[in-house]
Parts: structure tokens; C-alpha cells; sequence
């Protein structure tokens, strides 16, 4: 059975009881249509935009396919800052996470048709924790601008997995990946899911889930916006990797529709090289 799904009306988005507990046991929920067609629209013009898309780097899997990113710090103003500072996600995850948090990075992944690559096996705090943060009190969002299926490399995650710890990560390909000894014991206790979505759905999850995502063996490209959380009190302060807690002005839902910033990326602290994240 896959992720408690829930759905905006609206343009609002409630987090009942329900939602908060099926988090917490399952370490994920699904959320449809958080972004509107006009949203998504507004979205993807954005992300295609040269001012965004020079940053891309490839991140080759074991077998030299490659999934490309697109990382930034800090929200910025523009439509995929609107999306990251708006209630409908942030305030959703400060709920989630029950505390204040802030922006801790978003990413562009785009798996092109055919040759787009493998995501290994591993959990986000299975990073995050290298870079200071002392507790697994952070989560992400990942929003699908295309369909994302089984056939173009949709997310997959461990239901409940994030009851295990963290788990040691070691490299394979040019990726860090989770000990692969863990995950097969892991996977004959915890539901394996394939979190197939339509574009502007939405998979919110903890950060000790274990997710991979497969390689993309259709014509169509899948692409999508991948915005992470901390709880500012579990900052660690500046690292290397990461800037450190800057407070979220969060914004109202509509803000993603009125927008008109598709071009300026002021602020948003790209990263030029290619990180391990």
C-alpha cells in the first residue's frame, strides 16, 4: 500500500491529525495537485529559463548514466522561491516537523529520455548529517513538473524506513549511496513503493527514508523540484557545504500565480562545482 494521500482545495492545503500521524509512521505522504496547472506552467518556464539551466551538472550512476541537477541554497524571488516559501509547502513542513524551519537547499533533477540515470539507494540525513546537523529533524519535498513513472524513473521509497536510523553511506558510481547489505535486510520488512506521480503532485518526506529512483527508459522527460527543510533548531551553523539557518518569509499561496520573476535569480547561491548532496 502506498503513501496516506491528501490533495489541495483551494489552493490551501490543511494538515489534519491524519496527515501528521501517517508521517510519522510512515515517513511520507503524498499530496495531489499541490500545484496548479497554471502554477506548474509558471514553474517550468522558470526552470527553463538559461539563467537557471548553466548550473546544471550531471551526477553519473554505477553504470555512467547521468540524472542532472540544478542546486541552490537560498529560495530567492522568483517562481520556484514563491513555491518554496509558500504555505501550502513550507508551512506544511514546519507542521510536519513540529517547529520553525528554513530553507535548506532545492534542487532541479531532470532525467532525459533514455539516458537520464540511476538514484542509488540512500536517505537524505545519510548527507546531511556529514554537514553538521545533529538530529534528522529535516525533510523534503519533492514536486513532479512531469509525470513521474515507473517507466521514466518515478521516486521510490521505503514505507516506515525512517524508523531505522541512519544508515552508513559509502560511494558507488559518482553518488553516495546507502550500504546495500542494510537496504536488502531493510526491504524484507518495510513496504517498497513507487511513488508514481502526475505533474504538480507532490511526496513529502522525512529525511531518514530510504528512496532511490530508477533510470529513465521512456520518451519522456521527467523532471522535478526537489525543496529541502531544517528545523532551525537543529542549525549547525555554516558549513562548507551549506550556508546555515536564514530565516523563511513565507509567503501566501497565491504568491506563486502573481509572480511575474521568471528570469531574475538574485540570491539564490547556485553551486558551481558538483557537490556530493
Amino acid at each position: 500500500m502506498g503513501p496516506t494521500e491528501f490533495e489541495v482545495k483551494d489552493n490551501s492545503l490543511t494538515v489534519t491529525e491524519e496527515a501528521k500521524r501517517s508521517f510519522e509512521e510512515d515517513g511520507c505522504i503524498i499530496v495531489r495537485g499541490l500545484l496548479s496547472d497554471l502554477e506548474l506552467h509558471k514553474v517550468r518556464k522558470t526552470t527553463e529559463d538559461p539563467g537557471i539551466l548553466k548550473h546544471q551538472y550531471g551526477r553519473p550512476d554505477k553504470r555512467g548514466k547521468e540524472p542532472k541537477l540544478v542546486l541552490w541554497q537560498h529560495p530567492g524571488n522568483d517562481v520556484t522561491g514563491m513555491v518554496a516559501r509558500s504555505k501550502k509547502v513550507a508551512e506544511t513542513c514546519q507542521k510536519l516537523l513540529g517547529g520553525e524551519i528554513y530553507h535548506y537547499h532545492t534542487k532541479l533533477i531532470t532525467k532525459e529520455p533514455y539516458i537520464g540515470g540511476t538514484f542509488e539507494w540512500h536517505q537524505d540525513y545519510g548527507y546531511w548529517y556529514k554537514y553538521g546537523c545533529l538530529f534528522p529533524d529535516m525533510m523534503t519535498v519533492f514536486v513532479a513538473l512531469d509525470d513521474c513513472t515507473r517507466e521514466n524513473g518515478c521516486l521510490q521509497v521505503l514505507k516506515a524506513s525512517h524508523k531505522c536510523g541512519r544508515i552508513d553511506h559509502t560511494i558507488v558510481g559518482d553518488q553516495t549511496g546507502a550500504d546495500i547489505e542494510r537496504v536488502q535486510e531493510i526491504l524484507k520488512v518495510c513496504d517498497h513503493v513507487y511513488a508514481e506521480l502526475k505533474a504538480g503532485d507532490a511526496l513529502f518526506f522525512h529525511s531518514n527514508v530510504l528512496h532511490t529512483s530508477s533510470d529513465n527508459c521512456s520518451a519522456n522527460e521527467r523532471r522535478a523540484l526537489v525543496i529541502a527543510y531544517n528545523k532551525a533548531s537543529n542549525d549547525p551553523g555554516p558549513h562548507q557545504k551549506h550556508p546555515g539557518y536564514t530565516h523563511l518569509d513565507m509567503v501566501e499561496n497565491s504568491a506563486i500565480l502573481n509572480c511575474e520573476n521568471v528570469t531574475d535569480f538574485t540570491g539564490k547561491e547556485f553551486w558551481a562545482k558538483q557537490p556530493q548532496v
